[in-house]
């Protein structure tokens, strides 16, 4: 799960506008796979602590008003677009690691959010209802089911 580095590493948090599901975020990362051949997520502002956030930070993703998987920031690239506004490219390792779900309010634009704040990775092979009751959900976290 999550090692004592992982707990000592700065990280983004971000909703996926317009992602119901996973599935629906993984989609629109293929379409960007397709089209420029790589993953990225454009935002406004630009991260302050970017090398922070490179050294082994990840992107985690809110579907539903939760946490639900992350994807490691390989680089951050601020650019201007055609239309004279400074925006900034967070690019991301491809492959999306499921997280335990974690409820979190809906915010705009990204957070920072640190290690010992971030929802363990969920072990691979195992899949969590989204629409689970956060009651029975934690009740199986306590007993190692989750």
């Amino acid at each position: 799960q999550k090692h004592y580095c992982d707990l000592m590493s700065l990280h983004l948090i971000k909703l996926a506008v317009g992602a119901d599901s996973i599935d629906d975020l993984q989609d629109w990362q293929n379409h960007l796979m397709q089209t420029y051949g790589k993953v990225f997520n454009t935002t406004r502002m630009v991260p302050k602590r970017v090398g922070e956030l490179l050294d082994g930070g990840s992107l985690y993703w809110v579907i539903k008003r939760k946490i639900a998987v992350r994807q490691t920031i390989l680089d951050i690239e601020p650019f201007t677009d055609n239309a004279g506004i400074k925006r900034c490219h967070i690019h991301l390792e491809p492959e999306m690691v499921r997280t335990r779900p974690q409820a979190r309010r809906p915010f705009q634009g990204w957070r920072y959010l640190q290690g010992r704040d971030a929802p363990p990775d969920l072990p691979k092979g195992i899949e969590v209802d989204e629409d689970m009751p956060e009651a029975l959900r934690a009740e199986l976290t306590e007993l190692g089911l989750l």
